[in-house]
Protein backbone atom coordinates (compact mmCIF):
# COMPACT_ATOMS: atom_id res chain seq x y z
CA UNK A 1 0.00 0.00 0.00
CA UNK A 2 0.85 3.45 -1.03
CA UNK A 3 1.91 6.39 1.31
CA UNK A 4 -0.89 8.28 -0.43
CA UNK A 5 -3.28 5.44 0.72
CA UNK A 6 -2.26 5.39 4.00
CA UNK A 7 -2.03 8.98 4.60
CA UNK A 8 -5.69 9.26 3.41
CA UNK A 9 -6.88 6.46 5.41
CA UNK A 10 -5.08 8.32 8.84
CA UNK A 11 -6.00 11.85 7.70
CA UNK A 12 -10.31 10.33 6.73
CA UNK A 13 -9.97 8.98 10.23
CA UNK A 14 -8.88 11.11 12.39
CA UNK A 15 -10.90 14.14 10.70
CA UNK A 16 -13.95 11.73 11.37
CA UNK A 17 -15.15 11.86 7.89
CA UNK A 18 -16.93 9.48 5.82
CA UNK A 19 -14.65 7.71 2.71
CA UNK A 20 -17.59 7.96 0.27
CA UNK A 21 -17.91 12.07 1.41
CA UNK A 22 -14.39 11.82 0.45
CA UNK A 23 -14.05 10.34 -2.40
CA UNK A 24 -17.33 11.57 -3.69
CA UNK A 25 -16.04 15.46 -2.98
CA UNK A 26 -12.42 14.16 -4.83
CA UNK A 27 -15.08 13.41 -8.08
CA UNK A 28 -14.25 9.54 -7.96
CA UNK A 29 -16.96 7.25 -7.41
CA UNK A 30 -17.04 5.50 -3.78
CA UNK A 31 -15.51 1.74 -5.08
CA UNK A 32 -12.81 3.20 -7.34
CA UNK A 33 -11.63 5.39 -4.08
CA UNK A 34 -11.62 2.07 -2.08
CA UNK A 35 -10.13 -0.01 -4.45
CA UNK A 36 -7.26 3.39 -4.62
CA UNK A 37 -7.13 3.27 -0.84
CA UNK A 38 -6.76 -0.78 -1.05
CA UNK A 39 -4.06 -1.05 -3.36
CA UNK A 40 -6.51 -2.65 -6.01
CA UNK A 41 -6.28 0.78 -8.31
CA UNK A 42 -2.93 2.33 -8.52
CA UNK A 43 -3.20 6.27 -7.37
CA UNK A 44 -1.33 8.44 -10.05
CA UNK A 45 0.05 12.17 -9.62
CA UNK A 46 -3.01 13.47 -11.17
CA UNK A 47 -4.83 11.73 -8.19
CA UNK A 48 -3.19 13.50 -5.49
CA UNK A 49 -4.32 17.43 -5.67
CA UNK A 50 -8.43 15.84 -5.86
CA UNK A 51 -7.39 13.81 -2.58
CA UNK A 52 -5.84 16.49 -0.98
CA UNK A 53 -8.59 19.01 -1.28
CA UNK A 54 -11.22 16.99 -0.57
CA UNK A 55 -9.63 16.53 2.57
CA UNK A 56 -8.32 20.03 3.25
CA UNK A 57 -4.63 19.45 3.76
CA UNK A 58 -1.86 19.69 1.16
CA UNK A 59 -0.77 17.79 -1.47
CA UNK A 60 2.37 17.02 0.73
CA UNK A 61 0.32 15.77 3.40
CA UNK A 62 -0.36 12.87 0.97
CA UNK A 63 3.28 12.74 0.19
CA UNK A 64 5.66 12.22 3.47
CA UNK A 65 5.72 9.50 5.11
CA UNK A 66 3.21 8.64 7.50
CA UNK A 67 4.90 8.59 10.41
CA UNK A 68 5.61 12.33 9.78
CA UNK A 69 2.40 13.55 9.96
CA UNK A 70 1.07 15.56 12.78
CA UNK A 71 -2.99 16.08 12.70
CA UNK A 72 -3.76 19.57 14.21
CA UNK A 73 -6.37 19.88 15.79
CA UNK A 74 -8.89 22.72 15.57
CA UNK A 75 -9.80 23.56 19.38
Amino acid sequence: MSYIALNTKRLIQSKGLKQKRVAEKAGYNPKKFSDMLNGRKLITADDVLPIAEALEVSANDLLKRPNDIVIKSED
